[in-house]
């Protein structure tokens, strides 16, 4: 026997769905501000402390959507870091599903804000990214979805971290590899296809946002950061740098001018490395040498 819903009734469900029944919690919608496959994010507000905060909803009451959101909460409470937005809440609405209540961020998109940003601001702030990950590494929690789309800079200037729901603990430090599948496409490292991860999967996703912040990577000054981007983006893990404080390490030895471990250096790259990172005192050296130069020639005439 075949069943079917009116026009109207598939309405009613899909208003259910966009705006699930608070009315028992302290909790009061405002707009949604985002949706995704686990469920819906909306901007809301905390009657009780009078603060607007985040509130994420799964889409139904699934069983594996529920126990991922709840996941996602218990790893967020545990990773305790300015870079993590943290958790104030879980519950559950009338009609079964879970909902968690996080610090309302408030700023814009990496790539959105890294867009105005010169190449240096960038990977300042890719440094801090890789620090707050290297944080919940060193906690035994991998990220998994790594993209611009989960990064956003605060209105302060802060990095924040976001959607954890991906997240599994156990392949932090020890290389260990915990299952699961999970990622968005292009950031993905090729051994999570097959379900398996651990922490050179989050060093792979973070040279794919390397690539994007560093539009210039192409040029000849750049080759240096392109061997940072290619040696993170290594198809095999163990060709990879072994974590992320490695990574950043060497993004930072860029911006300072120095040598990287990931690209061999001709010695036409050290010499043009080194005469821009002392152009100032070389500039000097040389115009004293230029005017020792004339004024002994000025004595001999």
């Amino acid at each position: 026997m075949s069943t079917w819903l009116s026009d109207a009734a598939v309405e009613r469900l899909r208003a259910l769905e966009d705006r699930p029944d608070f009315s028992a919690t302290r909790y009061e919608l405002l707009e949604e501000i985002g949706r995704g496959g686990m469920g819906i994010v909306f901007r809301g507000r905390d009657t009780a402390l009078n603060r607007e905060v985040a509130i994420k909803v799964t889409a139904w009451s699934l069983a594996a959507d529920a126990e991922r959101l709840r996941r996602e909460a218990r790893t967020l409470a545990a990773l305790e870091h300015p870079g993590i937005v943290p958790v104030h809440d879980v519950g559950e609405v009338a009609d079964g599903r879970i909902f968690t209540v996080m610090m309302l961020v408030r700023g814009e998109r990496l790539d959105t804000c890294a867009a105005r940003l010169p190449l240096a601001d960038r990977l300042r702030l890719f440094d801090r990214i890789c620090d707050t990950i290297s944080f919940a590494h060193a906690r035994g929690v991998i990220h998994r979805d790594l993209k611009p789309a989960n990064i956003m800079i605060g209105a302060f200037g802060q990095v924040l971290i976001l959607d954890w729901g991906l997240a599994l603990p156990g392949a932090g430090t020890g290389g260990d590899v915990v299952s699961g599948r999970g990622g968005t496409d292009g950031y993905m490292a090729p051994e999570q296809s097959g379900g398996n991860a651990d922490a050179r999967s989050d060093v792979y996703a973070l040279g794919a946002i390397l690539a994007g912040l560093t539009v210039d990577s192409g040029s000849r000054m750049l080759r240096p950061l392109k061997s940072v981007i290619d040696r993170a983006r290594a198809s095999q893990p163990g060709a990879r740098y072994p974590d992320v404080a490695s990574l950043a390490a060497d993004v930072r030895r860029f911006v300072d001018g120095a040598a990287v471990t990931a690209h061999p250096e001709t010695l036409l790259e050290r010499t043009r490395r080194v005469a821009r990172a002392y152009r100032t005192p070389i500039a000097l050296v040389l115009t004293y040498l230029v005017m020792r130069g004339l004024l002994l020639f000025w004595r001999a005439t």
